[in-house]
């Protein structure tokens, strides 16, 4: 009897739980941030996380590259932005268990200006992902767009934490100071518990003094917010996207996706410090 009336309904709180946020963003186009999007994703689904990539970059590339055919995005990021479908109804299973994406279309180029005379105009992506049905998921991974307008700045305003690719390059520190500067500034008036979740550093050629000396001045001045990991230059990685893959499943080990797995690794244990 005491057994019975101490029953407790998990899988309701299960669903009733909001999935974790966050938002790959960098300004700077090249560097590695929808590739970054799509094999963190995998590599999380790989450990049984239940993943949803939304994919707020106009030309979307995270689509492609989970190989969504542009006939199968009828109803995608840009109807959920603009009001006229619910986040749920634009979700799209990929080949991944456990990974699914909001499409991007044609129609999300010309979203910035209609977003300009719409209401709540920074917080359309938010209210989107509060409304919707997404409980089962553990992680929302917000590709954003190399820019930053108003789909970046709703990305921002959604998320719990952002994560920045950052290329090893000489005009690494310059970009990356203005991004910081937007972070701080949505911080302080649209998202107060905004955060970086972290730095990773892309693109690195062990062959090349220029990507030892970058390394080592983001890590100098950012300190321990630059994951460990470094993502190396590797043409697995370039190859992979024409193939409708990420790298993890095209060429599992290769050096490219051998570095995305520890990076999911080091990711997982900084969130669950997070939430400790």
């Amino acid at each position: 009897m005491t057994i019975e009336t101490q029953t407790i309904s998990l899988p309701l709180e299960k669903s009733e739980q909001k999935p974790r946020v966050i938002a790959i963003a960098n300004q700077k186009g090249g560097v590695g941030k929808t590739t970054t999007t799509i094999n963190l994703a995998t590599a999380m689904a790989a450990v049984k996380k239940r993943v949803l990539i939304f994919d707020l970059d106009p030309q979307g590339n995270a689509s492609t590259g989970l190989g969504i055919q542009r006939h199968n995005r009828k109803v995608n990021a840009y109807h959920v932005l603009i009001g006229e479908a619910p986040v749920q109804d634009a979700i799209i299973p990929t080949v991944i268990p456990g990974l699914d994406i909001v499409p991007a279309g044609v129609d999300l180029s010309g979203a910035e200006i209609e977003l300009v005379d719409l209401s709540r105009r920074e917080y359309r992506l938010l209210d989107a992902l509060a409304t919707g049905e997404l409980g089962h998921y553990d992680y929302v991974l917000i590709d954003c767009p190399p820019s930053l307008g108003l789909l970046t700045l709703n990305g921002l305003v959604a998320t719990h934490a952002v994560m920045v690719p950052l290329q090893c390059e000489f005009f690494a520190l310059e970009g990356i100071s203005h991004l910081v500067r937007t972070i701080e500034r949505v911080k302080k008036s649209l998202n107060p518990a905004l955060e970086i979740q972290g730095i990773v550093l892309t693109m690195f050629d062990k062959r090349n003094n220029l990507s030892d000396m970058v390394a080592n001045d983001v890590r100098g001045h950012f300190g321990d917010i630059v994951y460990k990991t470094v993502i190396p230059r590797n043409v697995r990685v370039s190859e992979a996207p024409s193939h409708g893959k990420p790298v993890i499943v095209y060429d599992m080990k290769c050096p490219g996706s051998e570095a995305y797995l520890h990076l999911a690794g080091e990711v997982l244990r900084r969130e669950r410090g997070l939430a400790a």
